[in-house]
C-alpha cells in the first residue's frame, strides 16, 4: 500500500505490520512469485469477496477484503525485496487498487440494495466519491511536483475499517462505511490545504 504518511494508522505500527509479513516475503521469494502475480491474486481475492457480499455472507466478504489488502501490502514489500521493482510495477499496483476499491464498494452496495438499505447506499457512494478522490488529489499534485501522500484516511486505513467492519457485524458495516464516507472526503479536503499550502510558500 502506497499512501503512507499522518494516517490514522500510526507508520510505526504499519512498519510492524510489514515486519511480520517477511516469512511469507520470503517462502514468496524462494518459489520465484512475482510481485504482479500477488497482485492480480488480490484482485481476484477482492471480486470473492464482492460475490461473497452479494450473497449476503458478510464476515466471509471481510475476511476476504483483508486478504485483497494483505495482497497490496505483500506485493510491493516482494517487489523491493526480489529487486523486481519497476515504474510499471508501480503504476500497475495502483491502477489495480482503484479497480479493487470499485469491486469491494460494488459488492457491498449489493449487499445494501438486495436488504432495501437506501440510506447505507447513499453512504457507500460518497464512500466511493472520497476514496477516488484521496488518489485523485495526490496523483494530480505529484504530477504537478507538489507532496501530497499525508491525510487522515489512506487506502490502508480503509480497507482496514471496511473489513474488520464486515467481518465483525452487518451493523458495524454501516458505521464503517459512514465512516469511511465522512472521513476519506475529509482527507481529500486535507490534501487540497496542504498542496495550497505548498504554492503560497
Amino acid at each position: 500500500m502506497a499512501e503512507t504518511g499522518g494516517g490514522l494508522i500510526p507508520q510505526k505500527l504499519q512498519d510492524g505490520f510489514i515486519g511480520l509479513t517477511k516469512p511469507l516475503i520470503k517462502v514468496l521469494s524462494k518459489w520465484d512469485i512475482h510481485p504482479n502475480t500477488v497482485t492480480v491474486v488480490g484482485v481476484i481475492t477482492t471480486a470473492c469477496a464482492a460475490v461473497v457480499l452479494f450473497l449476503g455472507h458478510i464476515r466471509w466478504g471481510g475476511l476476504l477484503i483483508l486478504l485483497g489488502g494483505l495482497c497490496d501490502i505483500v506485493d510491493g514489500t516482494l517487489a523491493r525485496y526480489t529487486d523486481k521493482a519497476t515504474r510499471f510495477g508501480a503504476f500497475f499496483d495502483s491502477t489495480v487498487d482503484r479497480y479493487t476499491e470499485f469491486i469491494i464498494f460494488f459488492g457491498i452496495a449489493a449487499f445494501f440494495l438486495l436488504n432495501s438499505n437506501y440510506w447505507s447506499l447513499v453512504a457507500v457512494f460518497f464512500a466511493l466519491c472520497g476514496s477516488l478522490m484521496v488518489s485523485y488529489t495526490r496523483a494530480r499534485a505529484e504530477g504537478l511536483g507538489f507532496e501530497a501522500k499525508m491525510g487522515l484516511l489512506q487506502r490502508p486505513e480503509r480497507i482496514l475499517i471496511i473489513g474488520l467492519g464486515a467481518l465483525v457485524h452487518p451493523i458495524a458495516l454501516k458505521f464503517a462505511i459512514w465512516f469511511v464516507a465522512f472521513f476519506a472526503n475529509y482527507t481529500a479536503v486535507q490534501r487540497i490545504i496542504y498542496v495550497y499550502k505548498q504554492d503560497v510558500k
